[in-house]
C-alpha cells in the first residue's frame, strides 16, 4: 500500500491533462502514486493517456456520476494511507505534498487538510475554490480566508499561519483514506459542489479537525467543468447548501437557521430576476422544490449522523457584513465570532 495517492478525476479534460499532468508527475512521483480516475469521458482523454503517459495508472468509471460518485467509485480501488483528491486544472509546485502529510502525521485527529490555493491566471491572488481555508457563517454561506463571495484578496502573506478551518477545498483535498471510507465518502446526491464541505462537517461532527497548511501551495484555473456563470451551477449550489445544512446542523439550530435562509433565498431569486437572470432565478426555485420533495430522504441521512456544536463556524451574518458593512476581507470580520 502506498502512503500517498494523488487521484485526479477527469471528465473530458484532455487539454487539462496535457497542460497540467506533467507538473504533477514532476513534483509528485517521488512522494506519491499518481492515478487518473476517468469519469466516462467522451473526448480523447483515454487515448491521450495511453499514448502520452502509458505508465500512469488509469481507473475507468463506467458512468459519469459527478464529482462525488466519481471519486467514491475510483477510491474503492486505491490503497493508500492518504488520498489527495486533485482537480485536473491545477498546477502543483515543488514539495507540495510533504508539508501537508507531515502536518497530518503529527496529529491523528487531523482528518483532512488543504494547501494554499492561488489563481492560475492571476498568480498573486487567492483562488475562489479554497483560497487559504474554508469557513461558513451561521446561515450556511461558505467563504474562505482570502475570498468572501466574489471578492478575492491578493496573497501578501497575511494567511501564512497553519490553522484549523471548517472545510478544505475539494480542488486539492488531502484526507485519511480510513476516514474517507469509514464515513461513507462523498454524498453522491450532491453530484458536484459543496460535497467536500458536507464531508468535512461530517468529520468535525465526529471529533476530527480540518486544517490549512500554508507551506504548500498550488495554482487553480477554476470553472473547469461548469463555467462560473451557469444556471446549473446555481441550482447545485442552492440545492446542496440546503441539504448540507439540514443534514449537519444541531437540532436546536435547525428552525432558526431555516427561518432566515428561506427568505434570503427568495431575495436571491428576485435579485437574479431583476438582473435578467431568469434561468438562475428558476434554478433557485428548482433547488427548493428538490429540498421539499426529498425531505424524507434527507431526514434519513440526518438521523444517521451526529450533530454537535463544532468550531470554525462564523457566528456573524456574512451577507450583512459584506453588503452593508462592506467587510470584504477575512481580516475585517469579527474574530471573536469564530
Amino acid at each position: 500500500m502506498s502512503k500517498v495517492a494523488v487521484v485526479i478525476l477527469n471528465w473530458n479534460g484532455r487539454e487539462f491533462l496535457r497542460k497540467f499532468l506533467p507538473s504533477v508527475i514532476e513534483h509528485s512521483q517521488l512522494d506519491a502514486e499518481i492515478i487518473i480516475a476517468d469519469n466516462a469521458s467522451t473526448d480523447s482523454s483515454l487515448e491521450f493517456m495511453q499514448e502520452s503517459f502509458p505508465n500512469i495508472r488509469v481507473i475507468q468509471n463506467r458512468t459519469n456520476g459527478g464529482f462525488a460518485k466519481g471519486y467514491n467509485d475510483a477510491l474503492k480501488q486505491v490503497e493508500a494511507e492518504y488520498y489527495i483528491l486533485l482537480n485536473s486544472d491545477i498546477e502543483v509546485t515543488s514539495n507540495w505534498i510533504n508539508p501537508v502529510i507531515e502536518l497530518m502525521d503529527s496529529d491523528p485527529k487531523i482528518g483532512a487538510c488543504q494547501p494554499k490555493i492561488r489563481s492560475f491566471h492571476h498568480r498573486e491572488t487567492f483562488e475562489y475554490a479554497g483560497a487559504a481555508g474554508g469557513y461558513i457563517d451561521k446561515y450556511g454561506y461558505p467563504f474562505c480566508r482570502g475570498r468572501i463571495f466574489q471578492h478575492l484578496e491578493e496573497d501578501l502573506g497575511q494567511y501564512n499561519d497553519t490553522r484549523e478551518i471548517f472545510w478544505a477545498t475539494g480542488a486539492c483535498l488531502f484526507v485519511r483514506s480510513e476516514l474517507f471510507h469509514e464515513f461513507g465518502g462523498l454524498d453522491e446526491d450532491f453530484f458536484a459542489h459543496m460535497e467536500e464541505i458536507d464531508f468535512c462537517w461530517r468529520l468535525k461532527n465526529e471529533g476530527y479537525k480540518i486544517m490549512y497548511c500554508p507551506d504548500s501551495y498550488v495554482f487553480h484555473v477554476g470553472g473547469g467543468t461548469l463555467p462560473k456563470k451557469s444556471a446549473r451551477k446555481t441550482y447545485l449550489n442552492f440545492r446542496n447548501n440546503l441539504s448540507l445544512l439540514y443534514k449537519n446542523l444541531p437540532s436546536n439550530q435547525l428552525f432558526r437557521v431555516f427561518l432566515v435562509r428561506f427568505p434570503l433565498d427568495g431575495v436571491a431569486a428576485l435579485k437574479f430576476l431583476l438582473e435578467g437572470g431568469f434561468e438562475d432565478c428558476l434554478a433557485v426555485l428548482r433547488a427548493h422544490l428538490y429540498f421539499y420533495r426529498n425531505f424524507s430522504h434527507l431526514n434519513l441521512k440526518r438521523k444517521a449522523r451526529k450533530h454537535n456544536a463544532v468550531d470554525c463556524i462564523y457566528k456573524g451574518h456574512l451577507i450583512t457584513d459584506y453588503y452593508i458593512h462592506k467587510r470584504k476581507r477575512f481580516s475585517q470580520l469579527d474574530e471573536s465570532k469564530f
